[in-house]
């Protein structure tokens, strides 16, 4: 839903990580060890030969839907506590450290753990959007039940939905029908 060319690589990340799972039409990309496995090896957050479990994915999941109640946070709503302190809670098990390289400063799992090593990766990235302005810009659509991730390349900052042609039409026909009709908006 967004044009990729406009979107930093960090930001791309963390947006395609939360959009592992589309709300709307309850479509979950990480159904297993191995489909999630398959997700941070085709961004090369780890080699093919690793092996996550169950408890990983639970792991994974807990911090997506954390970040999805943070990036809502970012649009302007109300996160989700719950959410939220269950991501603190899995990022507070996470040892990262801060290694120099020629192409500058990175987060690095401390631990040996997979999970961790790709964790590690994502977290960089949230450091890099952090530090390059760009992490108030990702957000999730205002529609309750999209939640889609996108980055708000809008001058003001101020988009709300993921698609004006989608989400955003829906909501304003809503509107506009709830003020004809006298009736309050569902």
């Amino acid at each position: 839903m967004d044009d990729d060319s406009a979107v930093p690589a960090a930001v791309r990340l963390v947006r395609d990580f939360v959009n592992t799972l589309e709300p709307q039409i309850d479509d979950e990309t990480l159904t297993s060890p191995d489909r999630l496995r398959d997700w941070f090896v085709d961004r090369e957050l780890l080699p093919p030969e690793t092996r996550l479990g169950p408890a990983d994915l639970d792991v994974a999941v807990t911090v997506r839907e954390g970040l999805r109640a943070v990036l809502l946070g970012n649009a302007g709503h109300q996160a989700d506590a719950t959410a939220v302190e269950g991501l603190n809670q899995a990022l507070a098990g996470l040892p990262v450290t801060l290694r120099f390289t020629d192409g500058g400063r990175r987060l690095v799992a401390a631990g040996s753990s997979p999970l961790n090593l790709a964790l590690a990766g994502l977290v960089d990235a949230i450091r890099v959007c952090g530090e390059d302005g760009t992490w108030p810009r990702l957000k999730v659509c205002a529609r309750d039940t999209c939640r889609w991730a996108y980055y708000d390349a809008s001058r003001n900052q101020a988009r709300r939905w993921c698609s004006m042609a989608g989400c955003g039409n829906y909501i304003k026909m809503r509107r506009a029908y709830a003020v004809r009709t006298g009736r309050p908006p569902a």
